[in-house]
């Protein structure tokens, strides 16, 4: 059973929401980043770039500290403000073709280590490090791990009779996406969202490895200091989200080179096993699993695998991210560190096929592959599995907003 627990959020005050909010901090181009330090002093982008202040980029321990010093000034300044009693926060976002609500929570550290909460994803131990420690200065997680769960028709009805509430928050961003949030403080409702989850076997991480695995870890450095049970860091802030809302897409592959071969060269090392037609210079998208489309020299290939001459061993070989490693990447091309070679690059997005054109008729790379994005059933099955996905198989929305509600440790 799923353990999930209400917790005092820190928020935003009602009429600084849309200000504080932020998307994350890798998405803003420096132009963009800079225009929103300048002209918005709500922004939670000021706690993360504490620098700024001092017109002064900052890094390791200095920058943790500093990012301390910001969000206190944001506490004492009234922008952020804690909530007195222990609650959920039932949170909607609409953009686009997408629609979903989840609950904001606190997720046990013991579920993770106990494998009720699975993960599909390896985790660089470095990075685990890193974040741990920005984790045990800052004192705070702002940006909540996103899981997934099958959905149960009693946790539907409950949050839909949540919503007919009027929402805490109800608000626009700049880029088009309406944000709703609703506080469940009510004691006989939060403990029925705690029954309710005790029916849940499993909680599948959908985006957060690093961030899970980070809290975890500082699970384990702050033993030595606890007094007593349930402390705030043997949980983790998380965003719940009923697998009928997530919505997955595919990442491309783009590739600089070929490994030193001619492109017919190339193309009769493929024919091993695949099925090659060449479809010109139309865009051509793969219309099924274990079928690729490829981009070279300014035609569009498809590829179909030669089922009679690759084994699929596990749920992991059949997953097409991994049948083009095994199959094209790792052998043909020489890319054996998917996260690490500069050769290879990822793209992801509606119109990314398009773009991988670009770049290769560009010269950029030599080329490039897309595929059928993953299915929440084949994440399912390799994370049951105990199994890894190679890097950038999914990319995963909603993607959510930093400083929307804070989990202080």
């Amino acid at each position: 059973m799923a353990t999930v627990k209400p917790f005092k959020a820190i928020r935003p005050t009602k009429d600084k929401a849309p200000f504080v909010v932020s998307r994350s901090y890798q998405e803003y181009s420096k132009k963009e980043l800079n225009a929103n330090l300048k002209f918005n002093p709500f922004s939670f982008l000021h706690i993360i770039n504490p620098g700024y202040k001092f017109d002064k980029e900052v890094t390791g321990t200095e920058r943790f500290s500093l990012v301390y010093n910001r969000y206190l000034e944001f506490l004492e300044d009234a922008i952020l403000k804690k909530d007195n009693t222990p609650g959920f926060y039932l949170y909607e976002i609409e953009q686009n073709r997408l629609k979903c609500s989840g609950l904001f929570c606190a997720t046990s550290i013991a579920d993770y280590k106990n494998d009720i909460i699975k993960k599909h994803e390896d985790t660089i131990k470095r990075r685990e490090q890193l974040f741990a420690n920005y984790l045990n200065t800052v004192k705070f997680n702002a940006e909540p791990v996103l899981m997934t769960y099958e959905d149960k028709e009693a946790i539907s009805v409950l949050l839909a009779r949540e919503k007919q509430k009027t929402p805490e928050y109800h608000f626009t961003t700049t880029d088009k996406a309406t944000h709703k949030l609703w506080v469940i403080a009510d004691k006989k409702v939060t403990t029925q969202i705690q029954d309710y989850f005790k029916e849940v076997d499993t909680l599948y991480i959908a985006d957060g490895h690093h961030r899970s695995a980070s809290s975890y870890l500082l699970s384990k450095m702050m033993d030595d200091k606890k007094e007593g049970d349930d402390k705030a860091s043997d949980y983790f802030m998380s965003y719940l989200i009923p697998e009928s809302e997530i919505q997955i897409f595919e990442f491309n592959r783009m590739v600089k080179d070929l490994n030193g071969l001619s492109k017919e060269e190339f193309l009769i090392r493929l024919d091993t096993y695949f099925r090659i037609e060449n479809k010109g210079a139309m865009l051509y998208r793969p219309t099924k699993k274990h079928h690729f489309s490829m981009y070279l020299d300014g035609e569009f290939y498809s590829l179909y695998l030669r089922k009679k001459v690759y084994e699929f061993t596990d749920p992991l070989s059949a997953l097409d991210t991994q049948i083009l490693y095994k199959t094209v990447l790792q052998p043909i091309l020489g890319i054996s560190d998917l996260r690490n070679d500069e050769r290879i690059t990822y793209g992801y997005g509606k119109h990314n096929i398009i773009r991988m054109k670009d770049e290769i008729d560009a010269l950029k790379y030599k080329v490039g592959f897309s595929m059928l994005p993953v299915t929440i059933s084949e994440i399912k099955e390799i994370a049951d599995a105990g199994l890894v996905m190679p890097p950038k198989s999914t990319y995963i929305e909603p993607k959510l907003r930093s400083g929307m509600a804070i989990y202080e440790l």
